[in-house]
């Protein structure tokens, strides 16, 4: 390892609020590499010890480190309305096989304001019968929001489940214009 640290893994945290509560950002030198919802401090530090167990290295919070500025940066632009698509660079390290090509897929091929059926999505990664496996790559999605789970819905027209909670799910497809704005 040189002196300025290049030959270990790096993993800074932050938590920004969102309109749809506290939400932990953490990146590598390769990319944002998690988003966790409801970033409470228990919640918080579950996250930080996974990413410790599965990355292999203790993540330091620092909002202000240059891997997390601009995701920090993008995903506030999101929420005030001023920005529809990410342009980050993500670590997948996370993720993996069927999980990635579909959460790659939905990243690139599902644009904000729009969704997705879970057998669609499947089909477009050549396994049309894959939905609930979709469904179960959705639920492993280590990035939410950047890549954007809360897009893929039933195909009769229901909303789908949702690990932010199906409240997080609704907020965030009427914030991108699919459904009306939630009454309370």
């Amino acid at each position: 390892m040189d002196s300025h640290g290049q030959g270990e893994q790096r993993v800074v945290w932050g938590v920004v609020d969102s309109d749809i509560g506290p939400l932990l950002l953490a990146a590598t030198r390769e990319g944002l590499v998690s988003v966790v919802f409801h970033a409470t401090d228990a919640v918080r530090d579950r996250a930080v010890e996974r990413l410790a167990s599965r990355l292999g290295t203790e993540p330091v919070e620092a909002p202000g480190s240059p891997l997390l500025t601009e995701a920090i940066r993008q995903v506030e632009a999101y929420f005030a309305g001023e920005r529809r698509d990410f342009d980050l660079p993500l670590d997948w390290s996370l993720i993996s096989g069927f999980n990635r090509e579909v959460l790659r897929e939905l990243a690139s091929g599902v644009p904000y304001g729009t969704v997705v059926g879970y057998g669609d999505l499947a089909g477009r990664v050549g396994q049309p019968g894959a939905a609930q496996a979709v469904g179960m790559a959705m639920g492993a999605n280590p990035l939410p929001v950047v890549v954007p789970c809360h897009r893929v819905v039933e195909s009769g027209g229901g909303i789908g489940g949702f690990g932010g909670g199906l409240e997080t799910k609704r907020k965030l497809l009427a914030l991108e214009g699919v459904l009306p704005e939630p009454l309370f």
